[in-house]
């Protein structure tokens, strides 16, 4: 029933795309109904570095070429996939040149040109933009039309694997005619375009209700003529893992429900109704402890999170992190919230195998009494009360995540095991809708990052770890100037893993960016940057009736929707 897609190797082979057999006329099968527990709040996923921000939208606006299930890369808005042999990346590896596969249209009909992703480009590395995604441009030196359907991509150095920038569900090419006025500080106030991108997939927007219900009705101007076979789609938002997983597998109200992070034995107990099925992909997926380097006392007003508060005066202490980590049980945490669906971590990078390090393996057997010793000799004095303090600062934290049950009974027991080295939390859970919705007005986004503690996952497109390890860079920290954007969430800064990184994307031999891509693992690992827990798959839910899905971890699981159809 449940199955592990680990990759061997990274691959950067150019696959043909195959898809399911064509079928007989467009929109035929009624209406899809899916159901994202964690409702989506913008359809612009430049704008949120949130999953269901880039799942939704892939439905709509698309890349030059994205992964397949197996974790390929193969051609979406381009006719091929550019490599030195086929003469489209250059010899010295200082660019790359796509070809868009010819007549392409947007959904209001007027041609997709090289013109889009030279705006694109210029869209995300717009100053005070704010852009979700620009580790996928970075060392981006220029993006030019060679012709109205050729597009180079030229970088400041060589980029052995240079597929980063339109690659992947992170990194679409948009509009430029209607993004047009939408550069830079003015981006998040284009709600028309962000609510309801013009694109090339196979679905356009109908209607948008941010964190709640979007429409989607099939693209008339869609490259393949007979799909896809969903004249409309229903994506629903909100309620919680459980309901969504019932819909599909009990009452098989929905066609398809993302993210199970259902306790597994409920799981079980939901598919004996015979409706549905849990699929599952293993690929990057690591649920993680952010630890707030900066200080977060509400007294310091618009400084709060951000570098100009000062450290912060616990979790900037090695070893509070380091004892946090060793204190925690992992095993139970996995057999408790994940089951088959999870095995415990210390990487941040978990696959695929050629990238995974063996050289952190410290936290994974838990330590109270070292946990304790690291507290004892760094200062920090048991109190009468159970709480250690130091210069009159408790170890005493607000620690936040989704809410969602096994996050709240992870964040129980992680509550429990934290006091037995003197740590007290305060547990606080908030709408998934509202924590990874990206909303710069909003204080309870995980990017503002308004507390000591934070809990979730992330993961990465394709195989390839490059433009991943970017996002510890120090200027991908969000901050009020970038509006809250950007994917080092936890602050981490460190020079001499920025020239790691920088070195990575100069090096080109498979096993010599496997070692560098350890290498950062490590550090992220040893100065405790972020916590790791659990390596998670990734389970969705899908009704017995839906076929075609292929269930895929490194790419939007909404890859192929234009090859689902109603089983007849």
């Amino acid at each position: 029933m449940y199955t592990r897609k680990l990759m061997l190797a990274a691959s950067a082979a150019a696959f043909a795309l195959t898809g399911a057999p064509a079928m007989a006329e467009r929109g035929t099968d009624g209406d899809l109904k899916i159901i994202f527990w964690q409702a989506v709040s913008t359809m612009n996923p430049y704008l949120s570095g949130g999953t269901k921000e880039v799942y939704g939208a892939s439905m709509v606006i698309e890349p030059l070429a994205r992964y397949d299930e197996t974790g390929n890369l193969v051609p979406m808005l381009a006719t091929e996939i550019p490599t030195v042999e086929n003469g489209g990346v250059s010899a010295d590896l200082k660019s790359i040149t796509w070809k868009l596969k010819p007549d392409l249209k947007w959904s209001d009909g007027s041609a997709v040109t090289a013109e889009d992703a030279i705006f694109t480009w210029k869209y995300c590395t717009a100053p005070d933009g704010g852009c979700a995604q620009g580790a996928y441009y970075e060392g981006v030196s220029n993006v030019e039309a060679v012709d109205a359907s050729t597009i180079k991509v030229s970088f400041a150095d060589a980029k052995p694997y240079p597929y980063s920038a339109f690659v992947g569900a992170q990194a679409p090419i948009i509009q430029a005619a209607q993004f047009k006025d939408c550069l830079g500080a003015k981006a998040p106030e284009c709600t028309s375009a962000n609510f309801g991108p013009i694109g090339t997939g196979p679905f356009v927007v109908k209607e948008f209700k941010p964190n709640d219900v979007v429409t989607f009705e099939a693209n008339p101007n869609y490259r393949d003529a007979a799909k896809p076979a969903f004249a409309t789609v229903t994506l629903k938002g909100g309620g919680d893992a459980a309901s969504a997983a019932r819909s599909v597998l009990e009452t098989g109200e929905f066609d398809y429900a993302w993210n199970m992070q259902v306790e597994p034995e409920i799981l079980e107990q939901m598919m004996s109704a015979g409706k549905g099925k849990i699929e599952v992909a293993f690929g990057t997926q690591v649920e993680r402890i952010d630890l707030n380097p900066y200080g977060v006392d509400p007294s310091l007003g618009d400084a709060r999170s951000t570098k100009e508060a000062g450290p912060h005066p616990a979790l900037s202490d090695p070893a509070v992190r380091r004892a946090l980590s060793i204190a925690i049980d992992r095993e139970i945490i996995d057999e408790a919230g994940y089951g088959p669906n999870g095995q415990p971590t210390c990487n941040i990078l978990p696959a695929p195998d050629i990238y995974v390090s063996t050289a952190v393996d410290w936290c994974l057997t838990q330590d109270i009494e070292g946990a304790n010793k690291l507290l004892d000799d760094a200062g920090w004095v048991m109190g009468s009360d159970g709480v250690r303090e130091k210069d009159g600062v408790k170890l005493s934290f607000l620690f936040q995540t989704s809410t969602n049950s096994v996050r709240q009974g992870t964040q129980a027991l992680l509550k429990d095991m934290w006091s037995q080295i003197g740590v007290t939390v305060e547990l606080r859970n908030i709408s998934a809708n509202v924590f990874f919705g990206g909303d710069p007005a909003s204080p309870d986004t995980f990017q503002k990052f308004m507390a000591d503690v934070q809990m979730y996952t992330n993961n990465f497109d394709g195989t390839d770890p490059e433009k991943y390890m970017a996002g510890w860079m120090c200027d991908k920290i969000p901050s009020p100037a970038s509006g809250w954007q950007g994917e080092n969430i936890v602050r981490y800064c460190n020079p001499e893993y920025d020239a790691l990184v920088k070195q990575l994307g100069t090096t080109g031999k498979l096993e010599d960016r496997a070692a560098i891509a350890k290498q950062l693992n490590d550090m992220l690992s040893n100065d405790v940057a972020q916590i790791p827990l659990i390596h998670r798959g990734q389970p969705s839910a899908v009704n017995n009736t839906l076929v075609g899905v292929k269930m895929n971890a490194w790419d939007s699981e909404l890859w192929n929707v234009a090859d689902w159809s109603r089983a007849k």
